[in-house]
Parts: structure tokens; C-alpha cells; sequence
């Protein structure tokens, strides 16, 4: 069973179930709390980076509401992944960079 498939069980079985509007509000709030850790934890990039069991956490609860809003939204993450992953090596091998070109 994939992750995709995964939560979908877990939310109807909680009956977790939301409009996309406010699951991409969660994804939003939990990418911040990732911010929050990350910015927290090396005093807004004066010290080193640390890994932490909390941050950790943190983007578990990331990765979970954008797994929840892709199956929402009736997307499947894993070939979103595919066709971004030859997005990137086409820019690489056209421009050798993988960022998007600049005008």
C-alpha cells in the first residue's frame, strides 16, 4: 500500500475529510511550523543546523496534509514526482542548471 493510499484510509476512517481550500490553508500552516523549527533551532541562520526529533515531527505533519490534499484533489503525487524529476534533468541538460530560466 502506498502512502497516498495510506492516509486516504486514515482520513475516512476519522472521517477527516475537508474542502481543498482549507487543506491547502493546513498545508500552509504546517510548512510554517517547519519554518518556525528550522529558523528557531539555528537562531534565524547564525548556527549551525541541528536535526531535531521535533522537526522531525514537523515535516511528518507536512508531508501528511500535502498527501491529504493531493488525494483531495485527485492527484497522484508519485507522477507528479516523475514528471517533475524530467522537468529538472531536461533544464539541467538544456542549461546546465535545474532552475527555471530568468528573464
Amino acid at each position: 500500500m502506498g502512502k497516498q493510499e495510506e492516509v486516504d484510509i486514515f482520513m475516512n476512517s476519522f472521517n477527516l475529510d475537508i474542502k481543498p481550500e482549507y487543506r491547502l490553508l493546513d498545508v500552509v500552516a504546517e510548512l510554517g511550523e517547519v519554518c518556525n523549527q528550522v529558523l528557531s533551532q539555528t537562531s534565524y541562520g547564525e548556527e549551525d543546523f541541528l536535526r531535531s526529533k521535533h522537526l522531525e515531527e514537523e515535516i511528518g505533519d507536512l508531508y501528511f496534509s500535502l498527501i491529504a490534499l493531493a488525494n483531495r484533489l485527485n492527484i497522484d503525487l508519485d507522477l507528479c514526482l516523475e514528471k517533475v524529476m524530467e522537468k529538472y534533468e531536461k533544464r539541467i541538460k538544456e542549461n546546465g542548471d535545474p532552475g527555471s530560466k530568468r528573464v
